[in-house]
């Protein structure tokens, strides 16, 4: 009687295994990026160039940072990231595991996200890090910093680009040296712009053709705690944005302003429109649909968020392991 339990049981343990094993169906674990971040956002739109369905894969809702510790742990198969060129967390990643691979984008997917985003077509030299083997097609935006028209007067806006431009070369972050007054106004296009900043690039001779934001902040009223929206730690904006607050204290009198970790360009957006917040920085995309009130500002625009200046190239980088037996994107479906 013992014997015919005990089988019983096995043959009902087993049929479990049988069920769990066909509901997992190959499906992998991917790193889309937090909720309201802009890296979840253009991860969903890749996933569908390739007519990735949501059932097809496992979703780790994660910042670069703790993607690439699932990664080198082998928690997560593949991490989207929209980072600098080089990104130190794929550096690190690579120094700790030794096999990273980066995937490349097909030229169908790569026109697929120019016809549905403001992303655009970038290639990654093999030279950028040591373990690539050759250059890698990808798409790109840019990182650029925006101010709260109710809290950033003129003079304040125009103190905050010239230092992002001046003081560029006391910013110890590699992607420091993409501020340059050359790049100045990438991913302004379809913004307002600051009027502060505005005066700046066309003192220096750059011809500024964006509408003026409308201030409501002026400087009597002015005041001297302010708090900078940037991202995950793992990621390149908190860093980066720790350098330029530090270099504001620094260079613009009475201004105290700390770096807040969030979940990067949609929380910061919305958040300046919210009144939470008095600078933050963002991938130019979702900066110009909470202009409009488009995707995950449907009805929610932003109006008192205005261009200051260009920060760096905003980069896909997609990475995974050569122990995964993951070749390229189409593999996931």
């Amino acid at each position: 009687m013992r014997k015919k339990k005990m089988r019983a049981l096995v043959s009902v343990l087993f049929g479990v295994v049988l069920v769990l094993s066909g509901c997992g169906g190959g499906a992998k674990n991917i790193a889309i990026g937090p909720p309201a971040s802009e890296t979840n956002n253009v991860s969903k739109l890749i996933l569908k160039a390739y007519e990735i369905e949501d059932d097809d894969y496992k979703a780790f809702l994660e910042g670069f940072g703790d993607a690439a510790d699932g990664v080198q742990d082998g928690n997560i198969d593949v991490s989207i990231g929209i980072l600098g060129l080089p990104a130190a967390s794929i550096e690190s990643l690579q120094a700790s595991v030794g096999d990273v691979k980066m995937l490349g984008l097909s030229d169908d997917a790569i026109k697929y996200i120019e016809e549905n985003s403001g992303y655009k077509r970038l290639t990654i030299p093999k030279e950028t890090y040591d373990f690539l083997t050759e250059d890698i097609e990808t798409v790109t935006a840019y990182a650029i910093l925006l101010g709260n028209t109710d809290t950033i007067d003129e003079e304040l806006g125009y103190e905050l680009a010239k230092s992002m431009i001046e003081n560029a070369d006391e910013n110890t972050h590699a992607q420091a040296k993409q501020m340059t007054l050359e790049n100045a106004l990438r991913g302004a296009e379809g913004l307002l712009i600051h009027p502060g900043a505005k005066r700046y690039y066309e003192e220096q001779g750059l011809t500024v053709e964006n509408e003026v934001a409308n201030l409501t902040a002026n400087a009597k009223d002015r005041k001297k705690e302010f708090i900078l929206g940037t991202g995950s730690q793992g990621g390149t904006y908190y860093p980066l944005g720790g350098e330029m607050a530090n270099l504001w204290n620094k260079n613009i009198n009475g201004m105290n302003v700390t770096n807040t970790e969030t979940g990067a360009s949609v929380e910061n957006l919305s958040s300046i429109r919210d009144g939470q917040m008095d600078l933050g920085m963002s991938v130019h995309v979702p900066a110009q649909q909470a202009l409009k009130g488009d995707a995950d500002f449907k009805g929610n625009e932003v109006k008192n968020a205005a261009f200051i200046g260009h920060i760096y190239p905003e980069v896909v980088q997609i990475v995974t392991r050569e122990k995964s037996e993951i070749n390229n994107l189409e593999e996931l479906k």
